[in-house]
């Protein structure tokens, strides 16, 4: 028999709907409640490391997500300038091992309705524009109110609600994601048929100009600079930022600005860092993802440490015969390490570049994260 038999999850993020597919396929009954109304999600695509990759194969979602995404194993760097050269062309470490590609790029909204499929397909039940307004403990499991007035009672409940989480501010966790310095213009557009893999371009008027392939025809672009209040601008004043940030960057940089339009959906945010520095829980109740940590996008290992979150997770969960204290000592021994030193290194690489450091260790940095992601959660 394991732990638990219910489980309340908010949040239909990876870390939601991952412990919410391990859970339901170990038998366990399972409610994600959404506070959105639907799986359309701001942004664009996302940039997932080998190591997210081996999680999406154990959730059993592998072959759609070779279906939906874009795979190569090495990144370029260009100069910026009309020429846009190549300075290098870097190999990226197979960080899930040799079954699977360096790097893949994914339209996030399709990996979202993947994850949630892979979930109801198992029989977990996702609430679309519901979440938990509050909640109350005892040893032996959790009461809930839900934001449309009823209640319920489970074994367990499970905060994946991102950045600005509800559940973590309910449970008195007073740790907050706290701005990096840097914001990131994002836009979906067309791919130019050269674009096969991430090309950087550093130097010129922002930190990163970069892109991504999604798909045969499409690829998100960005632009990384100081974070500055961007968010009162429309969506036509966006693109026109973004053309006008983008104007120093040559290569396909060129065919990206000509295509920029409304149809981009153009959106920026600022890079913020934290981690909750001990126990995720409180009880019966635990934040994971973006909810216990969270790092800049300069090595792409958001998805991947959330994803590795419910794994742990759910593994211990379903392997348990009781909730109680070794559980939760295990858990934090095996994700706080890893998830802190991710998050260090991810802010180090961002400081490095707002601090125009030349002669910082970028290659060892990086062989150091790859090391440590390339073994199993």
């Amino acid at each position: 028999m394991t732990a638990v038999s219910r489980v309340a999850i908010v949040g239909s993020g990876v870390a939601g709907t991952a412990a919410a597919i391990l859970l339901a396929e170990g038998g366990v009954d399972v409610d994600v409640f959404e506070v959105k109304p639907d799986l359309t999600a701001l942004g664009s695509g996302i940039t997932l490391q080998g190591n997210a990759l081996r999680v999406f194969d154990r959730l059993g979602v592998w072959e759609q997500v070779q279906e939906a995404g874009y795979f190569f194993d090495q990144t370029g760097l260009r100069a910026p300038g009309p020429e846009a050269p190549f300075i290098a062309q870097i190999p990226d470490a197979r960080t899930g091992g040799p079954d699977y590609p360096a790097v893949a790029g994914m339209y996030r909204p399709d990996l979202a309705q993947i994850l949630a499929d892979r979930a109801t397909e198992l029989g977990a039940r996702i609430h679309y524009g519901t979440t938990v307004s509050s909640f109350t403990q005892d040893d032996t499991g959790v009461d809930v109110t839900l934001s449309d007035g009823s209640t319920g009672r489970y074994d367990l409940l499970i905060g994946a609600d991102g950045l600005n989480s509800s559940i973590r501010t309910q449970l008195g966790i007073e740790v907050e994601p706290e701005r990096t310095g840097m914001g990131i213009w994002r836009a979906f557009v067309p791919r130019p048929k050269d674009v096969t893999q991430t090309d950087l371009y550093y130097g010129g008027p922002v930190y990163i100009a970069g892109y991504c392939p999604t798909s045969e025809d499409m690829m998100y672009a960005y632009l990384v600079e100081p974070a500055q209040d961007r968010h009162l601008l429309s969506p036509e004043e966006g693109v026109q930022v973004m053309k006008e940030l983008s104007q120093a960057y040559g290569g396909p940089w060129n065919e990206i600005r000509a295509s920029l339009d409304g149809a981009s959906r153009v959106n920026y945010t600022w890079f913020t860092k934290h981690v909750i520095p001990d126990a995720w829980n409180r009880g019966r109740v635990v934040v994971i993802g973006d909810a216990a940590h969270s790092c800049p996008p300069t090595i792409a290992q958001g998805a991947a440490q959330a994803g590795e979150d419910a794994v742990v997770l759910a593994e211990l969960v379903l392997s348990r015969d009781e909730v109680d204290q070794s559980l939760w000592d295990e858990f934090h021994a095996r994700r706080l390490p890893r998830a802190t030193e991710v998050v260090e290194a991810s802010v180090q690489l961002g400081q490095w570049q707002i601090d125009h450091v030349r002669d910082a260790d970028v290659p060892g940095l990086m062989q150091r994260i790859a090391m440590l992601v390339s073994q199993p959660a």
